[in-house]
C-alpha cells in the first residue's frame, strides 16, 4: 500500500528525511501502511475522539489514525529529526494533527486534548511499560482515557493479559485487569519493522472500566501484590510475613490458603486480601 492519503510511502519519507531508527530511543519503525491502518482500526470508531500518540516517528500510525477519522491527534515525539515529516502530515490534515516535541514522561497531554480521549501508540520499547503503569494508576478513576491501543514486545503483551497459574501472571496483569478489560488484538513478526527487533510484537487493547473490578484500596493492593510477587516462589505466608503479624489469619479471611503462591491467586482474591489487610 503506497499511500492512504496522497502522501508518499513511508520508505520514501524515511529516505528523504534521513530517519534511520535509533536504538537509544527504542525506535523500530513500522513501514507498512496496511499494518498501521489495521492497528488504527483496533482503537475502534475514532470519529469525534481526540487521540494521544507517543513516539510517532515518521508518522505511519499517525496517518492511519487520521485516515480512520480521528478528530485530532496529539503526537508527542522526542526525536527532532522526525518533526519535518510530521509537519508534512499536519499540512495534509489541516487543524487535525498537533505535534509536541519532548519526552512523553515529562509532558501533560491534557493541556492539548478534549474528551473523549483515546491513546494509540507503537510505544518505544524503553518507556512502554512505564507509560502503561502511569495510565493505569491515576489518582482518580475513571481515567482521562477511554481506551489504550498499544504495541509492546510480545512478552510484555502476554504479561498484561495473563491468567492465574501462568508464568506470565504477575503485577502487570493484576494492575491492568483490575481496572480495564485487556486483550491482545494482533501480533506482528520482527520482519514487519525496520530495523527488525530480536523479538515479536503484539498490540494490546485495553478498555477502561467505569470502576475497578473489585473494591480495594489501590495503595494497599499494590503493596500486597508487590510483596507477593517479589518472592513468587515462596508460599504467601512467608512472602507476606512482614505485612502484618497475623498474616495467616488475614489470608484465610480472604479465602486464600497460606500455602498458596502468588501466581495461583486470582485478582478477586488479591482484592479481598487487600481489604482484609486494610480493615485491621
Amino acid at each position: 500500500m503506497s499511500a492512504i492519503d496522497g502522501l508518499p510511502p513511508l520508505r520514501a519519507v524515511i529516505a528523504e528525511h534521513g530517519l534511520s531508527a535509533r536504538k537509544s530511543l527504542g525506535q523500530n519503525f513500522l513501514l507498512d501502511l496496511n499494518l498501521t491502518s489495521k492497528i488504527a482500526r483496533q482503537a475502534g470508531d475514532l470519529t469525534g475522539c481526540d487521540l494521544l500518540e507517543i513516539g510517532p516517528g515518521p508518522g505511519g500510525l499517525t496517518r492511519g489514525l487520521l485516515a480512520e477519522g480521528a478528530r485530532k491527534v496529539l503526537a508527542i515525539e522526542k526525536d527532532a529529526r522526525c518533526l519535518p515529516a510530521l509537519a508534512e502530515i499536519a499540512a495534509a490534515y489541516p487543524g487535525r494533527l498537533e505535534v509536541v516535541e519532548g519526552d512523553a514522561l515529562q509532558i501533560d497531554p491534557l493541556q492539548h486534548l478534549t474528551p473523549p480521549i483515546r491513546i494509540a501508540a507503537n510505544l518505544p520499547y524503553n518507556v512502554g511499560t512505564e507509560l502503561l503503569v502511569r495510565w493505569l494508576t491515576p489518582r482518580d478513576w475513571p481515567p482521562f482515557w477511554q481506551s489504550l491501543t498499544l504495541m509492546f514486545q510480545r512478552e510484555v503483551a502476554e504479561r498484561i493479559v495473563a491468567a492465574p497459574g501462568s508464568k506470565a501472571y504477575g503485577r502487570l496483569a493484576l494492575l491492568a485487569q483490575w481496572r480495564a478489560d485487556a486483550r491482545i488484538a494482533m501480533s506482528l513478526p520482527p520482519e514487519a519493522f525496520t530495523p527488525a527487533p530480536k523479538v515479536s510484537s503484539a498490540v494490546v487493547h485495553l478498555t477502561a472500566l467505569p470502576a475497578p473490578r473489585y473494591p480495594a484500596d489501590p495503595k494497599v493492593l499494590e503493596h500486597v501484590v508487590a510483596r507477593a510477587f517479589n518472592q513468587r516462589r515462596k508460599m504467601l505466608r512467608a512472602a507476606l510475613k512482614g505485612v502484618a503479624p497475623d498474616m495467616e489469619d488475614r489470608l484465610l479471611a480472604a479465602g486464600i490458603k497460606p500455602t498458596d503462591r502468588a501466581e495461583q491467586v486470582p485478582l478477586e482474591a488479591f482484592c479481598a486480601l487487600a481489604r482484609a489487610v486494610a480493615e485491621r
